[in-house]
């Protein structure tokens, strides 16, 4: 299969909810859809620092401490609200938000088309702070308001994994169409 020669477009946003055991073992749920994903900027985060012997750079050291950036969708989902912002849905339907709300930590996927194929990312470790709200009054068109989340990835604890990029392939198909239906782990066989 040809490889992708440009990227575009934004899809199948998935979250899988972390548990932590008491001896730090990760454990993920049940990756859920999150639809009407609009916009994901994503930058790195880490410094490096240089260090100069013989009168030029000798030495450079990268750290690498995952993304931060902003996941902007249609809506919210209840699910999202309950499973990671930690609100509680009452018996009527309604999402309750408390002081003693606990956010909980997740595993982030999502697609982005290319010319030949699409592209799943899976970044192992995210945390999200609580979206702002905002609304606007109706004038003469009816232009949807979107919520953005503000997303901050990091390295696995147990392994150092931060992101597992999967491109279609010939001999990766299996792997590809079953990428959301678990948290997708590397092979063991590959190499780096």
């Amino acid at each position: 299969m040809a490889k992708n020669k440009v990227k575009f477009g934004l899809s199948n946003v998935h979250v899988a909810k972390i548990t932590v055991d008491e001896s730090g073992e990760i454990t993920y749920g049940t990756p859920f859809k999150i639809p009407g994903a609009v916009n994901l900027s994503f930058d790195p985060e880490g410094d490096n620092e240089a260090f100069y012997a013989d009168n030029l750079k000798y030495f450079e050291s990268y750290a690498n401490n995952g993304y931060s950036g902003d996941l902007e969708i249609a809506d919210i989902p209840d699910q999202f609200l309950n499973e990671i912002l930690g609100q509680r849905i009452d018996s009527a339907g309604g999402v309750v938000e408390n002081i003693n709300d606990k956010i909980t930590p997740f595993a982030f996927m999502y697609q982005i088309e290319g010319d030949q194929s699409g592209t799943r990312f899976c970044y192992y470790y995210a945390t999200v702070s609580r979206p702002s709200t905002e609304a606007a009054t109706t004038e003469d068109t009816k232009t949807p308001n979107t919520d953005t989340l503000t997303i901050t990835t990091s390295a696995r604890s147990s392994d150092g994994q931060v992101r597992y990029k999967l491109p279609l392939s010939t001999t990766n198909k299996t792997k590809y169409d079953s990428f959301f239906t678990s948290v997708p782990e590397p092979e063991e066989d590959d190499e780096i």
